[in-house]
């Protein structure tokens, strides 16, 4: 199991269990499975019950929570550095002895049926959904990590009491610590509560399925919504995980549509032509793939305004290299808002966990600044043309 250890000097500590586990290790006909089975670990153990999970740290006045991605399952937990052993025994014990009773499942899908419907009456986050169901085709990760109606009421006790045994494995998993402790003490700890014997995981039973670049017969979809406002997602497929292109389009992502006001978009769509009060950009890279998306929400009367606008700051990009001044005030912006998540000790400690699962280390932000500080506004350029590109691009607008 890997482990990682930051020191910090502060009476709060953290811990991130990560599992290597998601939506796109699903079987279809149990799609929602691996989001179904981080509900059910807080339901009872061997030794806790449901109620006793809850309010085990709560009552030390630390914090529980957990959530799933489309290749990731994570429980975390925040406590006094004192009370850190014993958030670390009970992730222990939700990952391997949890009993998932069959009253509790029962109570548990009506909750997840409920988040679908919730989901489905948020038209944007649903069209992300629709998106990626859409430029994924077969591979696993079109699947929503939800499931659907049809495919939770699927999902019984044996089916997650199986998916759990093949998963939930040290083998399988990464431990972050962020805490006032000796490093040493950390590490005594993960080695006393996650050193089961004999759990390799057969990689045979990963459904990584192989990803093939789609060819759309159309490249603009428009679906009609009973909304008040039109939504619109435009994107491609990216970068993997393990592209060196990965940090260029990070970049080039960020002044595009990153959370500054002063991105591109936000600076035309929004503060130039009052068009979107939302409009973002987003680059999520996967194993084998990534995913690039646009997203903005305006009057269903601005829509094809609003394209012709994103259009055109696509194709500057694509055409003409950033300037010196342009290139190392992005950079700056990044590395500042980079700062700023590290400084956040939660995040840093998902962040962790995350990085361990993928890369099998963890990299200071010291490297991270280097690379950042490398990319030259050449290989942007060249990014925009590969990742930007009309040939590319797939729209789909809720309308």
């Amino acid at each position: 199991m890997d482990i990682a250890f930051k020191h910090i000097s502060s009476p709060v500590a953290y811990c991130a269990l990560s599992v290597k586990v998601g939506t796109r290790d699903e079987e279809v006909t149990l799609n929602g499975i691996a989001h179904f089975t981080e509900h059910m670990i807080f339901k009872g153990t061997t030794s806790r019950s449901a109620n006793n999970v809850n309010n085990f740290l709560e009552k030390l006045g630390g914090e529980l929570n957990a959530y799933t991605t489309k290749e990731d399952t994570v429980v975390y937990a925040t406590v006094l550095k004192e009370d850190l052993p014993k958030a670390i025994e009970l992730l222990s014990d939700l990952a391997f002895n949890s009993t998932f009773p069959q009253k509790e499942l029962v109570k548990e899908r009506e909750i997840i049926l409920e988040e679908i419907s919730s989901y489905k009456d948020t038209p944007s986050e649903l069209i992300f959904d629709d998106f990626e169901e859409h430029i994924f085709g077969k591979h696993p990760l079109a699947k929503p990590i939800l499931g659907t109606p049809a495919s939770v009421k699927r999902i019984g006790v044996e089916e997650i009491r199986q998916f759990a045994s093949r998963y939930y494995k040290t083998s399988n998993m990464s431990l972050a610590i962020v805490a006032d402790i000796p490093e040493e003490k950390g590490i005594k700890l993960v080695d006393r509560y996650f050193c089961p014997a004999g759990d390799d995981l057969n990689e045979d039973t990963k459904n990584t399925g192989v990803f093939e670049v789609k060819e759309f017969e159309q490249r603009v979809k428009v679906v009609p919504k009973k909304t008040h406002q039109s939504h619109c997602v435009i994107g491609s497929t990216a970068y993997t995980l393990y592209r060196d292109e990965r940090l260029p389009l990070a970049l080039l992502t960020n002044i595009l549509g990153g959370p500054a006001l002063n991105s591109i978009l936000n600076r035309v769509l929004r503060e130039k032509y009052g068009l979107a009060y939302t409009v973002d950009a987003t680059y999520t890279p996967y194993h084998d793939t990534g995913l690039f998306t646009i997203y903005f929400g305006t009057d269903k009367s601005n829509v094809e305004r609003c394209q012709e606008l994103v259009d055109g700051e696509l194709s500057a990009l694509m055409q003409k290299e950033l300037s010196p001044y342009q290139l190392k005030a992005a950079k700056k912006q990044l590395l500042g808002q980079l700062a700023i998540s590290m400084d956040n000790a939660e995040s840093q400690c998902l962040s962790m966990g995350k990085s361990l699962l993928v890369y099998g280390k963890v990299e200071s932000i010291e490297i991270i600044r280097e690379k950042i500080e490398k990319i030259t506004a050449t290989q942007l350029n060249e990014v925009a043309k590969e990742i930007l590109s009309p040939e590319k691009r797939y729209t789909l607008i809720y309308k």
